[in-house]
Protein backbone atom coordinates (compact mmCIF):
# COMPACT_ATOMS: atom_id res chain seq x y z
CA UNK A 1 0.00 0.00 0.00
CA UNK A 2 1.42 3.34 -1.04
CA UNK A 3 0.07 4.99 2.11
CA UNK A 4 2.56 2.94 4.15
CA UNK A 5 5.58 4.26 2.26
CA UNK A 6 7.96 6.71 3.98
CA UNK A 7 6.78 10.30 3.68
CA UNK A 8 9.37 11.42 1.08
CA UNK A 9 8.26 8.62 -1.24
CA UNK A 10 4.60 9.53 -0.80
CA UNK A 11 5.39 13.18 -1.55
CA UNK A 12 7.17 12.10 -4.72
CA UNK A 13 4.04 10.24 -5.84
CA UNK A 14 1.68 13.05 -4.85
CA UNK A 15 3.23 15.11 -7.66
CA UNK A 16 1.87 12.64 -10.25
CA UNK A 17 -1.12 13.78 -12.31
CA UNK A 18 -3.22 10.62 -12.46
CA UNK A 19 -5.61 11.57 -15.27
CA UNK A 20 -2.69 12.55 -17.52
CA UNK A 21 -0.50 9.64 -16.43
CA UNK A 22 2.60 11.77 -15.98
CA UNK A 23 4.49 14.17 -13.78
CA UNK A 24 3.70 17.63 -15.14
CA UNK A 25 6.56 20.09 -15.36
CA UNK A 26 5.08 22.59 -12.89
CA UNK A 27 4.99 19.89 -10.22
CA UNK A 28 8.60 18.84 -10.76
CA UNK A 29 10.18 22.20 -10.08
CA UNK A 30 11.09 22.38 -6.42
CA UNK A 31 10.31 18.73 -5.74
CA UNK A 32 13.78 18.15 -4.32
CA UNK A 33 13.03 20.61 -1.52
CA UNK A 34 9.66 18.94 -1.00
CA UNK A 35 11.29 15.53 -0.58
CA UNK A 36 13.90 16.83 1.84
CA UNK A 37 11.16 18.54 3.86
CA UNK A 38 9.32 15.23 4.01
CA UNK A 39 12.46 13.52 5.27
CA UNK A 40 12.81 16.16 7.95
CA UNK A 41 9.25 15.56 9.14
CA UNK A 42 10.01 11.84 9.38
CA UNK A 43 13.19 12.60 11.33
CA UNK A 44 11.25 14.87 13.69
CA UNK A 45 8.68 12.11 14.28
CA UNK A 46 11.51 9.67 15.04
CA UNK A 47 13.17 12.17 17.41
CA UNK A 48 16.24 12.15 15.19
CA UNK A 49 15.87 15.88 14.57
CA UNK A 50 15.19 18.68 17.01
CA UNK A 51 14.09 22.29 16.72
CA UNK A 52 15.34 25.16 18.82
CA UNK A 53 14.08 28.66 18.22
CA UNK A 54 12.91 27.82 14.69
CA UNK A 55 16.29 26.28 13.93
CA UNK A 56 17.14 22.65 13.19
CA UNK A 57 19.62 20.38 14.95
CA UNK A 58 20.56 16.72 14.54
CA UNK A 59 19.79 14.53 17.55
CA UNK A 60 21.56 11.33 18.55
CA UNK A 61 18.71 8.95 17.69
CA UNK A 62 19.53 7.31 14.37
CA UNK A 63 16.64 7.19 11.88
CA UNK A 64 16.67 3.51 10.94
CA UNK A 65 17.77 1.96 7.66
CA UNK A 66 16.00 4.12 5.05
CA UNK A 67 19.00 5.39 3.05
CA UNK A 68 17.43 8.72 2.12
CA UNK A 69 16.49 9.51 5.72
CA UNK A 70 19.99 8.52 6.82
CA UNK A 71 21.48 10.78 4.14
CA UNK A 72 19.45 13.79 5.25
CA UNK A 73 20.09 13.07 8.93
CA UNK A 74 23.86 12.90 8.37
CA UNK A 75 23.77 16.31 6.67
CA UNK A 76 22.01 18.05 9.57
CA UNK A 77 24.02 20.32 11.89
CA UNK A 78 25.24 19.30 15.31
CA UNK A 79 24.34 22.77 16.61
CA UNK A 80 21.07 24.61 15.87
CA UNK A 81 21.15 26.38 12.51
CA UNK A 82 18.60 27.84 10.13
CA UNK A 83 16.52 25.39 8.13
CA UNK A 84 16.90 26.95 4.70
CA UNK A 85 20.41 25.76 3.89
CA UNK A 86 19.55 22.15 4.73
CA UNK A 87 16.50 22.22 2.47
CA UNK A 88 17.89 24.21 -0.40
CA UNK A 89 21.57 23.53 -0.96
CA UNK A 90 21.24 19.81 -1.71
CA UNK A 91 17.70 19.73 -3.04
CA UNK A 92 18.97 18.63 -6.45
CA UNK A 93 20.33 15.43 -4.87
CA UNK A 94 16.99 14.30 -3.41
CA UNK A 95 15.18 13.03 -6.49
CA UNK A 96 17.41 10.14 -7.50
CA UNK A 97 17.59 8.22 -4.18
CA UNK A 98 13.85 8.52 -3.58
CA UNK A 99 13.04 7.49 -7.14
CA UNK A 100 15.41 4.52 -6.90
CA UNK A 101 13.79 3.38 -3.65
CA UNK A 102 10.37 3.49 -5.29
CA UNK A 103 11.66 1.56 -8.28
CA UNK A 104 13.26 -1.02 -5.99
CA UNK A 105 9.92 -1.48 -4.23
CA UNK A 106 8.14 -2.03 -7.55
CA UNK A 107 6.08 1.14 -7.20
CA UNK A 108 7.37 2.62 -10.44
CA UNK A 109 9.44 1.62 -13.46
CA UNK A 110 12.33 3.76 -14.63
CA UNK A 111 12.76 4.68 -18.31
CA UNK A 112 15.02 2.33 -20.24
CA UNK A 113 16.83 5.28 -21.75
CA UNK A 114 17.09 8.72 -20.25
CA UNK A 115 18.05 10.48 -23.49
CA UNK A 116 19.33 14.03 -23.71
CA UNK A 117 16.37 15.76 -22.08
CA UNK A 118 17.03 17.01 -18.52
CA UNK A 119 13.53 15.75 -17.71
CA UNK A 120 14.19 12.26 -19.07
CA UNK A 121 14.63 10.71 -15.63
CA UNK A 122 11.13 11.87 -14.68
CA UNK A 123 9.45 9.89 -17.46
CA UNK A 124 8.67 6.97 -15.17
CA UNK A 125 5.75 4.55 -15.15
CA UNK A 126 3.69 4.44 -11.96
CA UNK A 127 2.46 0.88 -11.57
CA UNK A 128 -0.78 1.60 -9.67
CA UNK A 129 -2.04 5.13 -10.34
CA UNK A 130 -5.20 4.54 -8.33
CA UNK A 131 -3.13 4.19 -5.17
CA UNK A 132 -1.65 7.60 -5.98
CA UNK A 133 -5.20 8.92 -6.22
CA UNK A 134 -5.86 7.49 -2.75
CA UNK A 135 -2.80 9.32 -1.40
CA UNK A 136 -3.97 12.55 -2.98
CA UNK A 137 -7.40 12.13 -1.43
CA UNK A 138 -5.85 11.64 2.02
CA UNK A 139 -3.85 14.83 1.60
CA UNK A 140 -6.91 16.73 0.40
CA UNK A 141 -9.08 15.37 3.21
CA UNK A 142 -6.52 16.50 5.78
CA UNK A 143 -6.93 20.04 4.49
CA UNK A 144 -10.51 20.27 3.29
CA UNK A 145 -12.66 17.77 5.21
CA UNK A 146 -13.17 20.04 8.21
CA UNK A 147 -11.44 17.61 10.57
CA UNK A 148 -9.63 19.06 13.57
CA UNK A 149 -5.94 19.15 12.66
CA UNK A 150 -5.05 18.01 16.18
CA UNK A 151 -6.85 14.71 15.49
CA UNK A 152 -4.92 13.98 12.30
CA UNK A 153 -1.62 12.07 12.00
CA UNK A 154 1.31 14.42 11.47
CA UNK A 155 2.33 12.70 8.24
CA UNK A 156 -1.08 13.36 6.68
CA UNK A 157 -0.99 16.99 7.80
CA UNK A 158 2.48 17.19 6.28
CA UNK A 159 1.29 15.75 2.95
CA UNK A 160 -1.23 18.57 2.73
CA UNK A 161 0.85 21.43 4.10
CA UNK A 162 4.06 20.70 2.21
CA UNK A 163 2.36 20.22 -1.16
CA UNK A 164 0.42 23.43 -0.58
CA UNK A 165 3.66 25.34 0.00
CA UNK A 166 5.04 23.95 -3.27
CA UNK A 167 1.80 24.71 -5.14
CA UNK A 168 1.49 21.08 -6.23
CA UNK A 169 -1.45 21.26 -8.62
CA UNK A 170 -1.94 17.48 -8.73
CA UNK A 171 -3.16 17.76 -5.12
CA UNK A 172 -4.72 21.23 -4.82
CA UNK A 173 -5.83 23.54 -7.60
CA UNK A 174 -5.09 27.25 -7.55
CA UNK A 175 -8.78 27.92 -7.01
CA UNK A 176 -8.90 25.61 -3.98
CA UNK A 177 -5.87 27.27 -2.44
CA UNK A 178 -7.61 30.62 -2.79
CA UNK A 179 -11.11 29.51 -1.75
CA UNK A 180 -9.97 27.68 1.39
CA UNK A 181 -7.23 30.10 2.38
CA UNK A 182 -8.37 30.60 5.98
CA UNK A 183 -8.87 26.88 6.61
CA UNK A 184 -5.44 26.14 5.18
CA UNK A 185 -3.87 28.76 7.44
CA UNK A 186 -5.21 26.89 10.48
CA UNK A 187 -3.71 23.63 9.22
CA UNK A 188 -0.38 25.32 8.53
CA UNK A 189 -0.32 26.83 12.03
CA UNK A 190 -0.87 23.38 13.53
CA UNK A 191 1.99 21.97 11.46
CA UNK A 192 4.22 24.80 12.65
CA UNK A 193 3.74 23.77 16.26
CA UNK A 194 5.06 20.29 15.42
CA UNK A 195 8.03 21.30 13.25
CA UNK A 196 8.56 25.03 13.78
CA UNK A 197 10.40 26.84 11.02
CA UNK A 198 10.33 24.08 8.40
CA UNK A 199 7.28 25.26 6.46
CA UNK A 200 8.53 28.82 6.08
CA UNK A 201 11.95 27.59 4.97
CA UNK A 202 10.32 25.34 2.37
CA UNK A 203 8.27 28.23 1.05
CA UNK A 204 11.32 30.46 0.77
CA UNK A 205 13.35 27.74 -0.93
CA UNK A 206 10.57 26.94 -3.39
CA UNK A 207 9.93 30.57 -4.30
CA UNK A 208 13.64 31.17 -4.74
CA UNK A 209 13.96 28.21 -7.11
CA UNK A 210 10.90 29.08 -9.13
CA UNK A 211 11.93 32.73 -9.36
CA UNK A 212 15.31 31.84 -10.86
CA UNK A 213 14.12 28.95 -13.01
CA UNK A 214 15.95 26.41 -10.84
CA UNK A 215 14.82 23.62 -8.56
CA UNK A 216 15.14 20.74 -10.99
CA UNK A 217 16.23 17.38 -9.64
CA UNK A 218 18.30 14.75 -11.41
Amino acid sequence: MYQNLPLPQRLYLLCYTVDKAKFEIDNLQGRGQLLRAGAMVELARARSLGTEGRKVVRLDTEPGDDPFLVQVWNELPEKPKRWLHYLHAKAHTAERPVRDLLAGAGVLTLPERRGLSPLGSHHVTVEDPQQVAVLQKRARDAALSGADAADLPLDEVAMAVLTLECKTSSVFTKEERREHRETLKVLAAHFDTAVPGLRRALRNSFLSSRGTGGGWGN
